[in-house]
């Protein structure tokens, strides 16, 4: 079943638009790679689909249901777990109280599995547990965001920028996390990079943005076989 499928999206900040007609589709326990240099409007589609930003025009729909311009929370309930550019987290707060935050609605039960299932994930998190999140590596934080997105075990997952800001070692750590979510929990992966190595050594399908629209739609391999074809849709320009 299609987990995430975005048709013809629109979106505006500021009176300009900055995403124009984006279509995706992100099929469950797949990974979907989204490519484009900075300021192609990558962000901006991920904060649409979160609720954070509202879309002109075009729909956002997960597993049939409309998700497009509800709140947040009614997202994150819908099934889609969206991570944001820039390790947002409680900074004062700990590990453990910035997951407790997450689960906010859910269920004894849930929270229970929930835990279990992200402590698993993230062992290196074990000893940073009752440490503030402005004492940790970005690595960890990174591990931390991730958690507190997978704690409710979504549907669907939307990372943007996973790789930012961190040492290739640590992105090494991650990248096994993200195919395991996909693989065994079937979770369907949006991952949204200008880092074209991190996306090809994942996804199944990629998308390439730019200048706000979507300049190819193909296999990733097709990309990882034909960088020139990469080069041409980062450059196209209506």
């Amino acid at each position: 079943m299609t987990a995430l499928t975005i048709e013809n999206v629109t979106v505006a900040r500021g009176g300009r638009p900055v995403v124009q007609g984006v279509s995706i589709v992100v099929p469950a326990g797949e990974i979907t790679g989204l490519l484009g240099a900075n300021g192609a409007g990558k962000s901006s589609l991920a904060l649409a689909i979160s609720g954070l930003l509202r879309t002109a025009s075009g729909s956002i729909k997960l597993d049939g249901q409309e998700i497009s311009n509800k709140r947040p929370d009614l997202v994150r309930a819908a099934g889609c777990a969206v991570v944001p550019e820039g390790r947002r987290l409680l900074s004062n707060l700990t590990v453990a109280e910035n997951l407790q935050v997450s689960q906010f609605g859910m269920s004894k039960s849930q929270v229970t599995s929930g835990t279990a299932a992200v402590r698993a994930l993230f062992p290196e998190l074990e000893k940073r547990w009752d440490q503030p999140a402005r004492a940790l590596s970005g690595g960890e934080q990174q591990m931390v965001v991730l958690a507190l997105a997978l704690v409710a075990k979504p549907k669907i997952l939307v990372i943007d920028e996973l790789s930012l800001g961190l040492a290739p070692i640590v992105v090494q750590r991650l990248v096994p996390t993200v195919r395991n979510v996909a693989a065994e929990q079937g979770i369907g992966v949006l991952l949204i990079e200008q880092f074209a190595h991190v996306v090809l050594g994942l996804a199944k399908t990629a998308y390439v943005m730019e200048g706000s629209k979507i300049r190819y739609h193909g296999t990733a391999q097709e990309l990882k076989d034909d960088p020139a074809l990469l080069h041409s849709a980062y450059l196209l320009r209506t």
